[in-house]
């Protein structure tokens, strides 16, 4: 393998997955590391809203979601306390991470991108030019030192690429929810699909959405008082199904869970000599219907013209317009979702907002919208 590349991706999830084919379609050399082999499974609610569909016609792949066989979305269903409620949601698309991700490789690969799975990768010094990245193959083969133009990094919430006091900028919110998530392949029918289904209890939540495999999704939040005192994840989702009305998958308790960090966190750098970090490892809250892979989506989109601008001289500039663009893109974008979240966690006013939107569902109707907005900067693009 060549020594040398304009763009090293670390992270081959969402955002970087999209940055490494936009980068190759333009003409840079690309190397996509990623720590995992492909395909996996993710903890995620695997929603695509109108924004995130925005961001994948600016990068040049309209069609991903639909050749991929994925489920049209267009309600979202909310349980509270024995009450429902049913909102509108155009545009909106369900696809496994699983083959969304591998797709977004694939189509990396062919503009010309070149893949590793299962290996590891850390920022090293600086070099003439360029950054050093060392990079950690699987089975115990020597370890590889490479020198990028630019590192874009794209590893997740709690990525270990940076140096120690880079990485331990990033912190989570006092009190942050834990994500969780597992699939069932059989529920009995009982949750259509083309719809998000999202139980609030006074714990956490839990979001349910059938994929294009029949498979039901089910991803969460949960405070971790709920984990201790519940005896578990899937029996902290059994209290919020319950709480919500919301009917209980037959399969629940013996289905297979996975946990995230703390899902409320923020990074405190968004770049650096030679490197630029998107996608969840900027930062990270609550998402609802679809934002989290609209904000990576979107950052995954944004970054090529930086990455070419940065192929000749760095400049600091250039790192306070990157944050700058992520700020615009996702950050300002996620205070509503972050609203919503503090909102759902007091009773009273969960209450009185499930009252008024029930009364008047014109006014949820427009929050939901406003979520799902497409941003002026991806209609430009």
């Amino acid at each position: 393998m060549q020594n040398s590349w304009d763009v090293v991706v670390i992270g081959a999830g969402v955002a970087g997955g999209l940055a490494a084919f936009d980068c190759a379609r333009r003409g840079l050399r690309v190397l996509l590391v990623e720590k995992r082999s492909f395909p996996r499974w993710k903890v995620c609610g695997c929603c695509f809203n109108a924004n995130a569909m925005a961001a994948l016609t600016a990068a040049g792949l309209p069609n991903l979601l639909r050749h991929q066989g994925a489920v049209p979305l267009d309600q979202l269903r909310l349980g509270w306390s024995g009450k429902t409620l049913n909102l509108g949601l155009p545009g909106g698309w369900a696809l496994s991470r699983e083959t969304f991700d591998q797709a977004l490789v694939n189509a990396a690969e062919a503009a010309g991108a070149t893949l590793r799975f299962q290996t590891g990768a850390v920022l090293e010094e600086m070099s003439k030019g360029g950054r050093m990245v060392r990079l950690r193959p699987p089975g115990g083969a020597p370890v590889e030192r490479i020198k990028a133009g630019v590192v874009l990094v794209a590893a997740g919430l709690q990525h270990q690429v940076l140096s120690p006091s880079h990485a331990a900028s990033s912190s989570s919110k006092p009190g942050s929810r834990l994500g969780a998530g597992c699939l069932i392949h059989e529920d009995g029918g009982l949750y259509e699909s083309g719809v998000i289904h999202m139980a609030i209890g006074r714990s956490g939540y839990v979001g349910l959405v059938r994929r294009e495999d029949g498979a039901l999704n089910m991803a969460a939040a949960f405070d971790r008082a709920l984990l201790k005192t519940s005896g578990g994840v899937a029996r902290a989702a059994e209290v919020v199904l319950t709480q919500a009305g919301f009917a209980l998958p037959r399969l629940l308790e013996s289905s297979r869970w996975q946990l995230t960090p703390a899902l409320t966190r923020r990074a405190g750098l968004f770049a650096g000599h030679r490197f630029l970090l998107l996608g969840d490892a900027t930062g990270y809250v609550e998402p609802f219907t679809g934002e989290g892979m609209a904000w990576a989506l979107a950052a995954g989109a944004a970054v090529a013209p930086f990455v070419e601008e940065a192929q000749g001289e760095w400049s600091t500039d250039l790192e306070r317009r990157w944050q700058r663009r992520l700020v615009d893109l996702t950050i300002s974008r996620q205070r509503l979702c972050s609203v919503l979240s503090t909102l759902l966690r007091q009773p009273l006013a969960t209450k009185a907002a499930f009252s008024i939107g029930c009364q008047w569902p014109a006014i949820p109707q427009r929050v939901i919208s406003s979520l799902n907005q497409v941003s002026p900067l991806m209609a430009s693009s």
